[in-house]
């Protein structure tokens, strides 16, 4: 029997669940745990259930059903929540751009299996992001971030406007102009974007990113991001869109043009180097020759990838040490210093370590 190191176990099962076999039951109760914290429980027990629970232990299966009863009710609301945002924005001639999970649920992508988030996020044109919230504000979603420095902290330098949140039901809007600050190195056009977008639903005005560009966007959230809690559920998103979508013609020669144009070539060959290590997803050996120039120097990249390893581990303390520890905090750093210029960067740390209610 295969010895499965714990700190490898989730990652191993959501690549073929059929190794629950050779688990004892104090794996099973670090399994459940790495799983919960880090938002892919949901997911591996749609996993658990394709392979009709088996080897899974009878008195540990209330676990599985629960979190996905959980799942489907959140894809409910999720579903119920874009019905409303929809509505609110009908009298505007505004694409309705939905990103991430709420874009994987609505466009029924393998992505949405157990996928679970707590916001939705959308993105706008720039120029009518006025318009777009004021008819949110109308159907009841108010701004959160009252204060005056976070307001033109988001408004001036951001790639969004402040959270809107439901003064009801409680959901959370993310309404974007873009997938960058504007003050970050990288400056994707969102004009190219916008480009792209795929309608989904012709009634309710209704996109989604291109294959491509969700690809993208998923990478440059999580390696622009300081914060890796939930960087396996983002990995796994890429692995489900990559699986999905590399069959279509000249699909990886269009990704990397892409993300080419959008100045995006960096945080996507973190991300196709990092989702082939954790879950074996089949990518050809050309596409990192085609990635060159996003690809970091040699000691750069031994540096970085072992950061990106270290942080890239369920957020359990079973899987955690002074090494993640020190890896979390470094790339915490540099997701702020990638983000803001040194100038606006020092000043906005400052004001929120003294002040982080101001």
């Amino acid at each position: 029997m295969t010895v499965m190191n714990d700190k490898n176990m989730l990652v191993e099962m959501l690549r073929d669940v059929q190794q629950a076999s050779s688990l004892t039951m104090h794996q099973w109760d670090l399994l459940l745990r790495q799983a919960r914290e880090s938002g892919l429980l949901s997911r591996l027990s749609y996993q658990f259930q394709q392979n009709h629970y088996e080897h899974v232990p009878e008195q540990l299966m209330w676990h599985f059903e629960s979190a996905i009863t959980y799942a489907e009710r959140q894809r409910q609301v999720v579903e119920w929540e874009v019905r409303c945002i929809s509505e609110a924005m009908a009298s505007l001639d505004v694409p309705i751009v939905l990103l991430k999970g709420a874009a994987y649920v609505m466009a029924v992508l393998p992505s949405a299996r157990g996928r679970i988030f707590s916001d939705i996020d959308l993105l706008v044109p720039k120029q009518q992001i006025n318009a777009v919230e004021k008819s949110l504000f109308g159907a009841g979603w108010v701004t959160t971030h009252l204060n005056a420095y976070d307001q033109r902290y988001y408004r001036q330098w951001m790639h969004e406007i402040p959270p809107m949140q439901h003064h009801q039901r409680r959901s959370v809007l993310d309404v974007h102009h873009n997938i960058l600050p504007v003050t970050a190195r990288a400056n994707p056009d969102a004009s190219l974007l916008l480009s792209e977008i795929k309608r989904i639903d012709e009634n309710k005005n209704l996109y989604v990113l291109s294959p491509c560009d969700m690809i993208i966007h998923s990478a440059t959230h999580l390696f622009f991001d300081g914060e890796f809690e939930h960087g396996l559920r983002d990995l796994l998103d890429m692995h489900d869109l990559i699986t999905y979508f590399a069959g279509e013609v000249g699909f990886w020669q269009q990704l990397v043009e892409r993300a080419e144009a959008l100045t995006l070539l960096r945080p996507l060959y973190y991300a196709l180097m990092h989702v082939q290590r954790l879950y074996h997803t089949e990518i050809p050996a050309n596409v990192f020759i085609m990635l060159g120039k996003g690809k970091p120097r040699a000691l750069t990249g031994l540096f970085m990838n072992r950061m990106f390893e270290l942080a890239l581990r369920p957020p359990h303390s079973s899987c955690r040490n002074i090494a993640t520890a020190s890896a979390d905090a470094f790339l915490y750093t540099r997701a702020h210093f990638l983000r803001m210029p040194l100038h606006l960067l020092i000043p906005h740390l400052t004001r929120k370590a003294f002040r982080p209610d101001d």
